[in-house]
């Protein structure tokens, strides 16, 4: 259509522009035609008077500018390219547009954080049956409170959600809180964001003191392996270390809240860390490691994963005083169960050098429940939560997460809530009498 405008608007400029050069040149003949028969005035015998006369005739009725139409050969109308829209303007008029989905409203009540699963419930402030799906978008955050607008982490995004609720499981809880906002989509667009909730992920997170472990121990944040070559290149990772315990008893201290205190990060004593050809924490037959976090109040749960061909392996807790050829479970200091599938196999809970043998299959994932004030420390099986067993004991001082190793290896997975199961086993193991120094009972 523009081509064809522009087309037409060239052709009629070409047709205005001929006619008017022909008008300029029948204006000059006219001109030349007058100032002839002006000098012709002037002549005085008749004959030459006669032969002008013939002459201005002649030219008077050959002269163009009496044949030329001073009319335009064309016009400015256009409306022959005009395009009717009258139907397609009906068309628009009928067409209903769906207006923007108002912002949804999160519930925190109704919110709920457990196993390591979050679930976000929300409902729109007025129905509005245009709804199509649902946005969620959730972050981690160690502040609580409004979300902050520069915060360290991005949001994260969960499409096409069709409810009004929506769980996320199989979280890693490694910061304090979890903010979450959520916005409404039609067919045609997105929504404002609702105001963000923030909720609160705490749970234990630790590593393995790398500074803390025996010389022929491996030992790389949560994993931990048995190594007869005697640690060699453990000197590198020990560095950088030294202050590790202070700045997370810092870090901790500013974010405390009413409730359970969080967990101080700590270098199990105030002692200097070693590098290998010093580090003798632990020494002799105590291939032990412990991890960087002293429990000091609250209820806390943690999974052990030992490989396939792991010999030997003991998980636990202890006080921060285990002596450096103590293993776990030999002392008043530690609390453990034990692994052994080096000659014949068995499987114990130790404390004090006292033993307990138990008469259930060894679990792929061992799992630890430390109710620090409550004074018990018991094992599951981290699939069927069937309890193992149970210490009841009475902690005078802050423990720290044990592990020992021999041929083999351990991981560790953190980060995780007590779960429900296991919270629902411990109400009615409390009605269950356990000590911790005599090893006499055992709940199936």
């Amino acid at each position: 259509m523009i081509n064809s405008i522009k087309q037409e608007q060239a052709r009629k400029s070409q047709e205005l522009q001929n006619q008017l050069s022909q008008c300029n040149n029948a204006l000059e003949n006219s001109e030349e035609l007058l100032e002839f028969a002006t000098r012709s005035l002037d002549i005085k015998e008749p004959e030459e008077f006669s032969k002008a006369a013939r002459q201005i005739k002649d030219r008077v009725t050959m002269a163009s500018a009496f044949r030329l139409s001073l009319k335009p050969k064309v016009s400015d109308n256009m409306t022959h390219l005009m395009v009717d829209f009258s139907q397609e303007r009906k068309i628009l008029q009928t067409l209903k547009f769906l207006p923007v989905p108002k912002a949804p409203e999160i519930d925190p009540v109704e919110c709920l954080v457990a196993d390591n699963a979050v679930t976000v419930a929300w409902r729109m402030p007025e129905e509005d049956n245009k709804i199509d799906h649902f946005i969620l978008e959730y972050r981690k955050t160690n502040f609580d409170g409004l979300p902050r607008v520069k915060d360290e982490r991005c949001w994260e995004i969960i499409d096409n959600i069709k409810g009004t609720e929506y769980t996320l499981s199989g979280l890693k809880f490694d910061s304090k809180y979890m903010n979450f906002r959520v916005r409404a989509c039609n067919k045609a667009v997105a929504g404002e964001y609702s105001d963000p909730v923030t909720l609160e992920t705490k749970a234990l997170n630790f590593s393995l003191d790398n500074s803390s472990s025996h010389l022929n121990l491996r030992v790389e944040d949560t994993c931990v392996e048995w190594d007869p070559t005697g640690g060699k290149g453990q000197e590198s990772k020990s560095k950088g270390k030294e202050n590790k315990g202070s700045v997370h008893v810092t870090s901790l201290k500013k974010h405390t809240r009413s409730g359970t205190p969080s967990p101080k990060r700590t270098s199990t004593g105030s002692r200097p860390p070693a590098g290998r050809g010093s580090r003798d924490r632990f020494t002799g037959e105590s291939y032990t490691v412990l991890g960087d976090t002293a429990i000091e109040s609250g209820q806390h749960y943690w999974e052990v994963k030992a490989q396939k061909d792991c010999k030997s392996y003991s998980v636990g807790v202890a006080y921060k005083t285990l002596g450096k050829f103590d293993q776990l479970g030999k002392t008043n200091t530690s609390w453990c169960i034990h692994v052994n599938n080096w000659l014949q196999n068995t499987f114990a809970a130790k404390h004090n050098n006292k033993v307990k043998s138990l008469d259930v299959a060894v679990p792929e994932r061992i799992g630890v429940f430390c109710d620090f004030d409550g004074g018990q420390l018991s094992f599951y099986d981290a699939n069927s939560k069937q309890l193992l067993y149970s210490f009841k004991t009475k902690f005078t001082q802050p423990v720290l997460p044990g592990f020992m190793v021999w041929c083999g290896g351990l991981s560790l997975n953190t980060g995780m809530q007590v779960p429900s199961a296991v919270r629902t086993l411990q109400k009615s193991e409390n009605g269950m009498t356990g000590s911790a120094s005599s090893l006499n009972n055992i709940t199936q």
